[in-house]
Formats: structure tokens, C-alpha cells, sequence
């Protein structure tokens, strides 16, 4: 899959491939349902059914304000930032991420790969360089 530059801006890297996105995405909701397990002492019961979400919500978007990436986007080097290079903020990563739990958001994208959790936030999803 190729990489994309947000439209407009010339001079933005390319954003990562959908390849990339769903991978650290599977990285994500894993851990997450692990350490809701680990939580719970296993991976049946009613509070099993909401907290890997919570869990995914929470570490991403702390990951995203602190670091510029969740824990599955570091290790696939991803790194998500508002369109001008800056990190995005507390408020900004868990709006940005609460979208993403919503499923559709991400799936309804442009042709440079921002969806629109991507695009209320003024944000993209880069390869990490170097």
C-alpha cells in the first residue's frame, strides 16, 4: 500500500498506510483485552464486555498526548500530530480516539487516508521517521 500526503499540505510527510493503522490498532485492542483480563482474573463476565474499550480509549489517547503514539502505533512507528507537527493535546487525543471507538469515523476517509476522527481533530497518523 502506498502512503499519502494530506491534501493541501505539501510539505507534510505521508501518513501511514491502512496496513500500519489496522495493525497497531490490533496491537492496541490486544493489550487492552489483556490487561482487562489480567484486571478481571480472566476474560469472561458482564464488566469484561466494556472494559477492554475503556482500557483502549484511555491508553491511547494518553499515549497519543504524552508520546505522539499508542503502545501498538510505537512499536509499528506511527507517530499522530496535528497537521502543523504539533502533539495533539489531552482534550484533542481523547476526542480523537472516542471516534475511533465509534467504529465509523475511521471508515469514511479522504483520499489522503484522514478519516474523520482525523479530520474534526485536525490531526493525521505519520510514519515515524528515524
Amino acid at each position: 500500500m502506498s502512503d499519502h500526503t494530506p491534501a493541501g499540505h505539501p510539505l507534510v510527510p505521508d501518513t501511514a498506510s491502512w496496513a500500519y493503522r489496522v495493525g497497531a490498532l490490533f496491537l492496541d485492542w490486544a493489550a487492552s483485552s489483556l490487561v482487562a483480563a489480567f484486571i478481571l482474573g480472566g476474560f469472561g463476565g458482564s464488566a469484561y464486555q466494556w472494559l477492554p474499550l475503556a482500557l483502549f480509549w484511555l491508553e491511547s489517547a494518553v499515549g497519543i498526548a504524552l508520546t505522539g503514539a499508542s503502545f501498538g502505533q510505537k512499536l509499528l512507528r506511527i507517530s499522530v500530530r496535528q497537521l502543523d507537527g504539533r502533539p495533539l493535546s489531552l482534550l484533542r487525543a481523547l476526542e480523537r480516539q472516542l471516534l475511533i471507538c465509534l467504529v465509523i469515523p475511521p471508515l469514511v476517509f479522504r483520499a489522503d487516508g484522514r478519516g474523520l476522527h482525523d479530520l474534526l481533530t485536525n490531526s493525521a497518523a505519520y510514519r515515524a521517521t528515524a
